[in-house]
């Protein structure tokens, strides 16, 4: 499933941070920056309605504080840098199967699905974490450090296959990143985060 609508926040205020503004076009990936502790992972937080926050985010025209937060958190969905399992198997925890080829676009073998939870590696948690997330057609995606446990390879691997599921389904994308090649590479914006204030940086190394 496709979007075609916006990701808006209008005077966002939490922890530290306050008064950000800012739209995510359709299809479009912002990487957000900043050091340990600048209220990064929160900012996702509060837009994913995971925390209380000043100010309002909007999809489209359908506002969070009017939408209950499960509902807004099926839409507009945070890929936590942990990703969370409570069965058993992997396969347990997709309402859907992966789309053809979607494992092997990953690095991970064809029966990844059947796995043990106890077995898998921190980098295969994170790859089955996005994944599943994807696999359940949100409208706009939260990514919150994505690749953060992967080596260079693999780390390339996953941006390949996420930039073309975001830009083929138009979903806006908030992507919390640090290494300035990865941000190189997908982010059509990146914004840093400094002072409590969101600053937009230029490209240079484009």
């Amino acid at each position: 499933m496709g979007s075609t609508e916006p990701l808006r926040l209008a005077g966002v205020g939490i922890g530290a941070l306050n008064g950000i503004d800012l739209e995510v076009s359709p299809g479009e990936i912002v990487c957000l920056s900043g050091a340990s502790g600048s209220g990064k992972s929160r900012l996702l937080r509060a837009v994913a309605d995971l925390e209380p926050h000043a100010g309002e985010v909007w999809l489209g025209s359908q506002a969070q504080s009017q939408t209950p937060g499960h509902a807004w958190r099926r839409q507009v969905m945070l890929v936590p840098a942990e990703s969370h399992w409570w069965a058993e198997t992997v396969g347990e925890h997709f309402e859907v199967q992966p789309e053809d080829g979607a494992l092997a676009a990953l690095g991970l073998e064809p029966e990844a699905l059947t796995w043990q939870i106890g077995r898998l590696s921190t980098g295969e948690k994170q790859r089955l974490g996005l994944l599943r997330a994807v696999s359940r057609e949100p409208r706009a995606l939260l990514l919150d450090e994505p690749t953060a446990n992967l080596d260079d390879a693999s780390s390339q691997r996953v941006e390949a296959w996420l930039t073309e599921c975001i830009r083929t389904r138009g979903w806006p994308t908030l992507w919390v990143a640090h290494d300035q090649g990865q941000i190189a590479r997908v982010g059509r914006r990146h914004w840093r985060i400094a002072d409590g204030r969101l600053a937009e940086v230029a490209h240079a190394w484009k």
